[in-house]
C-alpha cells in the first residue's frame, strides 16, 4: 500500500486542538482539506506528521510551536492612531480588522489595546506561541 512522501497530493480530515483540548479547527462537516505535502500549504509540523501514513492511517500528533505558527513576535504589535478610525467605528480589545501594507497585501490584526490616543494591532497569528495536537485521518493520496 502506498505511503505519503514528499510531494505527494493528500486529502485529509482533521481535529486541531490546543494543548487545554479546546478546539480551534476541525474538518467535521467539511470535504477533506487537500494539498501537496512538502510544499509549506500547511504548518511544518502537519507535513511531517503525514510522512509516511497510509490511506485509512488515523494518529495523533503534538506539534511544538516552534513547528507550528512560532513564537509570539513583539515587532508584530502596532500601533495605529485612534484617529485613523471610521469616525463611526468604536475600536473594541478583541475585534479583528484587516490591514493592507504598502505593497496591498491585506493580513488580519486583531485589536490587543485601547488607548487614548492610539490602538494597539497585534498581527501575530492566533495560534502564533501556542503548541497544537491534531488528530489526522488520512482520506486519499493522489
Amino acid at each position: 500500500m502506498q505511503e505519503v512522501k514528499n510531494g505527494d497530493k493528500v486529502r485529509v480530515h482533521y481535529h486541531g486542538k490546543l494543548t487545554d483540548g479546546s478546539t480551534f479547527d476541525s474538518s467535521e462537516g467539511r470535504d477533506p482539506l487537500e494539498f501537496t505535502v512538502g510544499t509549506g500549504q500547511v504548518i511544518k509540523g502537519f507535513d511531517d506528521a503525514l510522512e509516511g501514513m497510509k490511506v485509512g492511517d488515523k494518529k495523533t500528533v503534538h506539534i511544538h510551536v516552534d513547528n507550528a505558527y512560532g513564537q509570539r513576535n513583539d515587532d508584530m504589535m502596532m500601533e495605529y492612531p485612534k484617529s485613523d478610525f471610521p469616525a463611526d467605528m468604536t475600536p473594541e480589545v478583541g475585534m479583528e480588522l484587516h490591514m493592507s501594507d504598502a505593497s496591498g497585501n491585506v493580513f488580519p490584526v486583531v485589536i490587543a489595546e485601547v488607548k487614548d490616543e492610539v490602538v494597539v494591532l497585534d498581527a501575530n497569528h492566533p495560534l502564533a506561541g501556542q503548541d497544537l495536537v491534531f488528530e489526522i485521518e488520512l482520506v486519499a493520496i493522489g
